[in-house]
């Protein structure tokens, strides 16, 4: 494992299997009403520059549940927001707590904690990439489907920070995916070469009805994104054919899991009679984002 977890692929495959072997252990133990305090007396703190439900949640039940404590940290009500070095910050916070998890606007700001910091540092989603959300996304899939190698995973509408990690995601793992977007919305293309230098068979096309076509899993996520408000009327427009409802369901194979993110925006990037159709996972997926993260700390801190 590595020491902060920033990018999905800080990951290797091996990685990715332990944190799902353990994050089903846990799973399978809550249910049963098993407790852990293998983190007790450790603390987690978590920054947020951007608002936040199951990142927050997750992250913060993950470590009381575990024996451990979390301190939740709004960026404006800490130094930070007065000027105080990243650095810096890093460097104080990293004598109190024994892990760090941000949620930040700029990716490039997780590298500069980790750089700083003697504990390990999260990615709790920043523009560029959201690896904690794959890793549920994952365990998600290899619950229903029972392996990664050979599915052809679809993702339908923006190219945004959970595509990223969903196309590195896929390359370690053996999915084939498809990114359907508008031109002008694809996904970072460094990212692309990265996830097709690991490996990944990745294929960018425009057309939503070819990408759902024998798909296995069909991903979406909302349209307008955290700090892209202004541009909400253009990509109402610009994304009005790539919702998933239940004429692009058909293209799919009939047992296709579909996948979101969350928060949803019904109406929009996907319609009511899917999201809770018989072919939604979309709420073990966000469940699973508990049961990831515990395993992701366990390794981490411990």
């Amino acid at each position: 494992m590595p020491s902060h977890l920033l990018s999905l692929s800080d990951l290797s495959y091996d990685d990715i299997i332990n944190l799902l072997d353990t994050a089903s252990d846990l799973k399978e133990k809550r249910a049963r009403g098993k407790t852990s305090s293998a983190l007790k007396n450790k603390t987690l703190a978590m920054l947020f520059e951007k608002s936040s439900t199951r990142t927050r949640i997750s992250f913060e039940v993950a470590m009381t549940e575990l024996g451990g404590h979390a301190i939740f940290l709004n960026y404006k009500d800490i130094q930070l927001g007065r000027g105080e070095s990243i650095a810096d910050t890093a460097k104080v916070m990293s004598r109190y707590v024994n892990a760090i998890m941000a949620r930040v606007y700029k990716h490039e700001t997780l590298v500069e904690f980790s750089g700083n910091a003697t504990v390990p540092v999260i990615n709790g989603l920043s523009d560029l990439e959201h690896p904690c959300q794959l890793l549920a996304d994952l365990l998600t899939i290899r619950e229903y489907k029972g392996r990664f190698k050979g599915l052809n995973f679809s993702w339908i509408g923006d190219g945004n920070n959970v595509c990223n990690s969903a196309l590195l995601a896929c390359a370690l793992t053996g999915m084939k995916m498809t990114v359907a977007c508008p031109g002008g919305y694809e996904p970072n293309a460094e990212i692309v070469e990265r996830a097709k230098k690991i490996g990944g068979e990745i294929n960018i096309i425009h057309d939503p009805m070819k990408a759902a076509k024998k798909a296995d899993v069909l991903y979406t996520d909302v349209w307008v994104s955290m700090g892209d408000e202004d541009e909400y009327d253009q990509r109402l427009h610009d994304f009005k054919p790539y919702q998933i409802n239940s004429r692009l369901l058909e293209q799919a194979k009939h047992d296709v899991m579909v996948l979101h993110c969350l928060p949803a925006h019904r109406g929009e990037e996907i319609t009511a009679e899917v999201i809770d159709g018989k072919n939604s996972a979309v709420f073990d997926q966000a469940e699973n984002r508990l049961h990831a993260q515990k395993a992701l700390l366990l390794k981490l801190i411990s």
